[in-house]
């Protein structure tokens, strides 16, 4: 079992920032190694959050809350539903991707 840090309010990686139905996703942050909900969560770590370079797209830093399959930020870039599970992950999280990746 992958633990999730931060405020997660439920097995499927919500978080008290972002509880949709569609906020299933973990993130696993570049600069210490363990996945959070979302960046507020992070803010705990107290430290700077470092971005994922462009070359390491292919690393598996995405956590999909349903069936915990991981996936590369370039899969998670081109997918808007777990290919795994078939649930449906938040569009809005689109609008977070440059706290997260280059």
């Amino acid at each position: 079992m992958i633990p999730i840090y931060g405020q997660v309010v439920d097995q499927e990686t919500r978080c008290v920032h972002y509880h949709s139905t569609k906020d299933i996703i973990a993130i696993k942050f570049k600069c210490c190694g363990k996945y959070y909900p979302c960046y507020q969560c992070h803010q705990a770590e107290g430290h700077k959050i470092s971005v994922w370079k462009k070359e390491e797209f292919d690393h598996k830093v995405i956590l999909c809350g349903v069936c915990k399959t991981e996936f590369t930020i370039r899969q998670y870039q081109q997918m808007d539903k777990c290919t795994c599970c078939g649930s449906m992950f938040n569009e809005g999280c689109k609008l977070h991707h440059h706290l997260y990746f280059e």
